[in-house]
C-alpha cells in the first residue's frame, strides 16, 4: 500500500498583531503530526519561474519589494499583512504544495496533505489578497500540468469563495474549479455567485451556500454536485483546497461544518480520486482560524487519506441547518448536471 505523505510550512515569522492568520492556527496540530501514519516531507521553495506560471512578475518583483524594504505592513483591505520573511515564506508555502504534488504525481506517495501559511486561494494573478500571498494551489496545478497533465480538478471548500484559483483559470480549459461557499452581503470576497462564469459551465462551478449550512447540505452538494463535475471532466489529479473555516465555530465565519462534515468531504472527495484518476488527490491548507478546529479538520483528512485511525472530535454543529435544496437544483440546472 503507498503511503501517505505531507508537508509543513508553518512561517512562523509571518504574523502581525492580532491578525487571525497567525502561526498560532497551527499550534494544536503541529505536536500531533507524528501520530498520524504518515510520511512528512520537506519542501523546496518554489521558483520564481513556477510562481510565474500563475502570477505576472512584475507582482511577484513588487512583493519581494515591498517585503525587503516596507515591511511589517498591510497591503490590502482584507486586511492581507506582510513581514520581512513573507516573500520567502509565502514561496516555500507554494512550493510546499508542488513538492506534495509532485510525489503524488511520480508515484512517490498515494495522496498527500500540504499543511502551509500564508494561504492561496484568494490571491489572483496580478494581486495578492484575503490573507493570501501567492495562489499556492493554482502553481501547483500549473507545475502538473507543465509535468505531463492534460486536466486537473480543483475543489474548494474553504468558507470564502477562492475568487483567486478562479480567476487564475478563467480561461484555461485544462483545469476544472469548484468552490463551495458562505454567500451573502459583506462577506468576504463578495464573489462566487452561480453564474459567475458563463463562458465556462460544468468547468467553472460555484456554489453558494448560506449561513449554517452544514453536514447535510455538504453531503447533498458532494452528492449531487461534486460527483457530476468531477465525472464529466475526467480529471487526471485532484487537488483540495480546504479551509476548516467552514465550522460551526470558526471565529470569522457563519457556517455548519462538523468535524464528522470534514471526514465525510474528505471521503467522498477520495473516492472521487479513486474512481477518476487512481486516487492522485492532494489536499492543501486554507483558512481556518481556531487552532483546535484545524487540528480535528487536519485528523480528519489524514483518517481519510490513510485509511487508518478514526476522527475523535464530536462537535456537532448546534445550529439549524437551512433547506438548501432550490440551491443545489439551481447549480445543478445551470451547469446541466
Amino acid at each position: 500500500m503507498m503511503k501517505t505523505v505531507y508537508t509543513l510550512v508553518s512561517s512562523p515569522h509571518h504574523v502581525f498583531p492580532d491578525h487571525p492568520e497567525r502561526p498560532a492556527r497551527l499550534d494544536v496540530l503541529e505536536p500531533n503530526l507524528s501520530s498520524f501514519e504518515a510520511e512528512r516531507i520537506e519542501p523546496q521553495p518554489a521558483t520564481r519561474e513556477e510562481i510565474a506560471y500563475v502570477h505576472d512578475p512584475q507582482l511577484v518583483s513588487a512583493l519581494e519589494k515591498v517585503c525587503r524594504e516596507q515591511a511589517p505592513g498591510i497591503i490590502d483591505y482584507a486586511p492581507t499583512y506582510v513581514t520581512p520573511s513573507s516573500f520567502e515564506d509565502a514561496l516555500l508555502a507554494a512550493g510546499g504544495v508542488v513538492t506534495c504534488a509532485r510525489a503524488v504525481l511520480h508515484g512517490e506517495a498515494k495522496n498527500a496533505f500540504a499543511i502551509v501559511r500564508p494561504p492561496g486561494h484568494h490571491a489572483e494573478p496580478d494581486r495578492a489578497m484575503g490573507f493570501c500571498i501567492f495562489n499556492n494551489v493554482a502553481v501547483a496545478a500549473r507545475d502538473a500540468l507543465t509535468n505531463g497533465l492534460e486536466r486537473v480538478t480543483i475543489i474548494d471548500y474553504d468558507a470564502h469563495h477562492g475568487n483567486g484559483t478562479q480567476a487564475a483559470f478563467l480561461t484555461d480549459e485544462r483545469v476544472a474549479f469548484l468552490s463551495v461557499h458562505q454567500y451573502q452581503p459583506g462577506f468576504y470576497p463578495g464573489t462566487g455567485w452561480i453564474d459567475e462564469v458563463p463562458h465556462a459551465r460544468k468547468r467553472i462551478v460555484n456554489v453558494p451556500l448560506p449561513a449554517h449550512a452544514g453536514d447535510h447540505v455538504y453531503e447533498q452538494v458532494a452528492e449531487r454536485i461534486f460527483t457530476p463535475f468531477v465525472e464529466s471532466f475526467e480529471p487526471q489529479m485532484i487537488l483540495i483546497s480546504v479551509g476548516f473555516d467552514a465550522h460551526w465555530s470558526d471565529p470569522i465565519t457563519m457556517l455548519g461544518l462538523s468535524t464528522a462534515g470534514y471526514l465525510m468531504l474528505a471521503r467522498k472527495v477520495m473516492a472521487l480520486a479513486e474512481e477518476h484518476c487512481d486516487g492522485k488527490i492532494v489536499f492543501v491548507l486554507e483558512g481556518g482560524y481556531d487552532p483546535l478546529n484545524v487540528a480535528n479538520g487536519a485528523e480528519a483528512v489524514f483518517v481519510a487519506a490513510t485509511g487508518r485511525g478514526e476522527s475523535k472530535a464530536q462537535d456537532p454543529n448546534p445550529h439549524k441547518e437551512p433547506d438548501c435544496e432550490s440551491r443545489i437544483e439551481e447549480v445543478r440546472k445551470w451547469h446541466g448536471f
